[in-house]
């Protein structure tokens, strides 16, 4: 009888194909191809070095198994196999079944440390279509308009690229992304792996039933992806890769409140997740919150568009730290100061927290919702797990 053994997988429906976990392994044991990316058993040693990083929890995923799965077997996989039930007891080791069991859960536990647990996708959100175009197999779509959302003399140029996907059948909703591929090769002379974006518009196109989807995009010096989607002219043909993302989805309950809070182009999905509750349940009892940082009013994406967006549909808190004049003030600070608005919220089992933007941002935004619930007699140390594995809690960072 072979011996049970414990395998590290990542889930092919969640994962959105960053490659942030494959960057942070220490042993190389993580690896992709133009499908999945996946995970070595006779690499991974499960130091954890990957759980950190991964914005989705796609990589949070073990198996006990008495025959590992192979990388090919891996690379074909559409969604993630469930646990085999009827597995004899066996050693690995000399360990028992049980004692791997238990060995398992102890890497979830240290895996979860800190973080609440899992992300879980919300109750009432559609089933999302992932991956259904990759890099052998991309998606055409044709470039329909390209917009500078920021002042032309705003230091970061932000777009906002609407993308055709004329008879093609790429089912998105909102919180997903794409992957954008780059002609061309790199300086090891192989092709540019897609660099992914969210999708800033609703699930039935920037413009009802049209097949479009739009992109918000920020031209990063020496960007390659950004670069060149910024410099795109209206009829130009592009490949993309996905739709990618399992658990940052809008719930479709229109009495779910959702707290939004997000730096930079970090407001994609939200415009994404605004306008679907806009065209669908405008008078929903649910409601919208949106928490906006950036450096200067001429600087926030969507600033013109959002001062149009009626206070009924979405409460808006647009926070700046570069304002001549005025006290630097980021999102945590406004958090902290609308704490009579975010209590009930809090209170409330049907509220949902989305929190996305630069890698870090997280930190400042948990602190202030600590802050929030210690003066009002609430635990977010407990309340937070609880949300999470409800679905009720999503951060997505980079």
């Amino acid at each position: 009888m072979n011996a049970l053994v414990k395998q590290h997988l990542i889930d092919p429906e969640i994962c959105i194909r960053c490659y942030t976990c494959e960057e942070h392994c220490p042993v190389d044991a993580i690896t992709h191809d133009d499908n999945n990316v996946v995970v070595d058993v006779s690499k991974c040693n499960f130091c954890m070095d990957c759980i950190s990083p991964c914005p989705t929890g796609s990589i949070d995923n073990w198996r006990i198994v008495a025959t590992p799965y192979t990388l090919e077997e891996q690379f074909e996989w559409m969604e993630l196999p469930a646990q085999e039930d009827g597995l004899e007891a066996g050693t690995d080791g000399g360990g028992s079944l049980e004692a791997l069991e238990d060995e398992v859960g102890a890497l979830l536990a240290r895996a979860h440390e800190g973080t609440g647990g899992k992300p879980i996708a919300p109750a009432s959100a559609s089933k999302p279509s992932v991956n259904l175009f990759n890099r052998a197999k991309p998606a055409r779509a044709v470039v329909q308009g390209n917009f500078r959302l920021t002042d032309a003399a705003a230091e970061n140029d932000v777009r906002h690229i609407i993308l055709s996907l004329g008879d093609q059948v790429f089912p998105v909703l909102e919180g997903q992304s794409v992957g954008v591929v780059v002609p061309g090769t790199d300086d090891a002379g192989k092709p540019h792996q897609p660099r992914l974006y969210s999708i800033s518009s609703a699930r039935d196109g920037e413009k009802p039933n049209a097949n479009n989807i739009a992109l918000t995009v920020k031209r990063e010096p020496g960007g390659l992806a950004s670069n060149y989607l910024c410099d795109l002219e209206k009829g130009a043909e592009i490949e993309i890769t996905g739709p990618f993302g399992g658990t940052f989805l809008m719930p479709n309950d229109p009495a779910a409140n959702i707290i939004m809070i997000c730096t930079g182009t970090g407001s994609a999905p939200f415009r994404a997740f605004t306008e679907r509750r806009r065209r669908t349940s405008p008078n929903a009892s649910g409601r919208m919150h949106l928490y906006f940082g950036a450096r200067r009013p001429e600087e926030l994406p969507y600033f013109g568009p959002l001062k149009k967006v009626p206070e009924s549909l979405l409460h808006q808190e647009l926070c700046f730290s570069r304002v001549d004049g005025a006290a630097k003030e980021y999102v945590q600070d406004r958090m902290r100061k609308r704490a009579d608005q975010l209590v009930p919220l809090l209170n409330d089992g049907n509220t949902h927290i989305f929190i996305c933007g630069l890698k870090g941002m997280e930190t400042g935004v948990d602190e202030a919702l600590s802050d929030v619930c210690r003066g009002a007699g609430l635990d977010w140390a407990s309340l937070k797990p609880l949300m999470r594995q409800s679905g009720r809690y999503h951060v997505e960072t980079y």
